[in-house]
Formats: structure tokens, C-alpha cells, sequence
């Protein structure tokens, strides 16, 4: 049996997303017989003796694969479980038979599209920034909005000392006081949209999700989940090898 990179393994098992894995790794809370491992250690599934965080990962074999489409309200957290006993969006799942993660995250206050899956490797791909997949939202903001500010948003504003990628910036709707926008962006920064939009001066009102890469919410509605169909499980995964949607 051929040894395989632990973050890989800890992912397969459904525990959390590779990513999360390589996290749990630089951090020191893998082991591995007992030993601490680092980035670009390997191991044997089902051999080896790997505990994250003092739970011991365990090897599925013929795991169902599970793909779903989430529409997150308002005033849920994206997380397995909270320390201020907020709503999580795990609490919307019930009665899944395996345990799910979320792909990337939406903020308490935000609402829409949200993918969660037992794949690690399939989580991993989308939320990899090699990947460039697109996600499209819905931003209401206040008061107005000026061409310069519009500009701005679209070819790219300073976050944390790096610019962001241009952008696609469509105005929707205009009324006094408020401006709706369809925002499409490739990058997955932390609240990226809402601090794009306070870097130019906008405030945001409401912020949802509408898509990720060939995936649209559609007619689901708050709180609403479902696998995803084959044909879009399809798209997806072809967008996410020719790496840019």
C-alpha cells in the first residue's frame, strides 16, 4: 500500500476540507503514532494512527459521497458547531446519515448559496484560488453609488495590503438611498464583498449568494437543501478542471 499525504487522508475520512487539514497540521494538532507530523508528511490509511485535535481519524471505506445545495439564511454561522451557541448551518441538515462540511463560508449576515459535502478532495478543488471559480452575488448597498465607486469595485480595491482581482460590477436596480449590484468575483478572500464595498465607501444592507461557477440557487428556498443533481455535479467538476468558470 502506497503512503499518501496526511492533509489527503484526514480529508477522505470527511473529517474537514484539506485546507482545514493543512491547517490542523501547521498548528501541531496532528499525530500520527503519536508523533506530531508536518506539511508533506505521509501515511498509511487504515494503518497509520492519525488523531486531529484528539479525535482519531478513521478510514471510511465505501463512503457515500454526499453534495449539497444549501440556501443559508440570515443569522445562521458557517460552522460544525458554535462556542456562543449561535444557529450553525449544520442544524439545517438533519437527518443526513454522514456529517458534511461546509466549501468556504457566508457570514452570519449573509444569506444564499452554500455548498457542503464529505469530500474533502471535491471541497478542496473548489476553494483552491488556482481554480479561479466564479461566485456571483446580490449586494444591496447605501446610500448611492458614483461611476468612480463603480469603477473602483470593478478593476480592483486594497484588502490586507494586496489588490483584488477585477470583477464584473452590474447595477441592477437604482432607487434613492439604494443601489442593488450583481457582483462576480474569482477569489475567495475573507468577507471580501462587504469589505470591497467599505473600501470605496458603500455601505451594505443585504449581500446573498446566487451562484458558484455553473451552480445557480435557483427556486430553493431560506433554510431549503438538496443533493445536487448529476448533470450539475458535472458542470461543476468540468469548471473546475479547466480551472477558470
Amino acid at each position: 500500500m502506497e503512503k499518501i499525504r496526511i492533509q489527503k487522508i484526514i480529508a477522505e475520512s470527511g473529517f474537514c476540507s484539506r485546507r482545514k487539514a493543512e491547517e490542523y497540521i501547521s498548528k501541531g494538532k496532528v499525530t500520527v503514532n503519536g508523533r506530531p507530523c508536518t506539511l508533506g508528511d505521509k501515511a498509511l490509511p487504515g494503518k497509520d494512527l492519525i488523531v486531529v485535535d484528539g479525535i482519531k481519524i478513521e478510514v471510511a471505506k465505501k463512503r457515500r459521497l454526499y453534495y449539497i445545495m444549501l440556501h443559508k439564511p440570515r443569522g445562521y454561522v458557517t460552522t460544525m458547531n458554535d462556542e456562543l451557541d449561535r444557529k450553525c448551518v449544520t442544524d439545517l441538515l438533519k437527518g443526513l446519515p454522514e456529517r458534511v462540511y461546509p466549501v468556504g463560508r457566508l457570514d452570519k449576515n449573509s444569506e444564499g448559496l452554500l455548498l457542503l459535502t464529505n469530500d474533502g478532495s471535491f471541497a478542496n478543488d473548489i476553494m483552491h484560488p488556482s481554480r479561479h471559480v466564479s461566485k456571483t452575488y446580490r449586494v444591496t448597498v447605501r446610500p448611492d453609488i458614483s461611476d468612480e465607486q463603480l469603477v473602483k469595485l470593478a478593476s480592483g480595491v486594497e484588502l490586507d495590503g494586496r489588490m483584488t482581482e477585477e470583477c464584473s460590477v452590474v447595477v441592477l436596480d437604482k432607487q434613492p438611498g439604494r443601489v442593488v449590484l450583481q457582483m462576480t468575483i474569482h477569489e475567495g478572500r475573507n468577507r471580501q464583498i462587504r469589505r470591497m464595498c467599505e473600501a470605496v465607501g458603500l455601505e451594505v444592507a443585504r449581500l446573498k449568494r446566487t451562484s458558484i461557477g455553473p451552480l445557480r440557487l435557483g427556486m430553493l428556498k431560506p433554510g431549503e437543501y438538496r443533493e445536487l443533481k448529476p448533470d450539475e455535479l458535472r458542470a461543476i467538476r468540468t469548471a473546475i478542471t479547466k480551472g477558470k468558470v
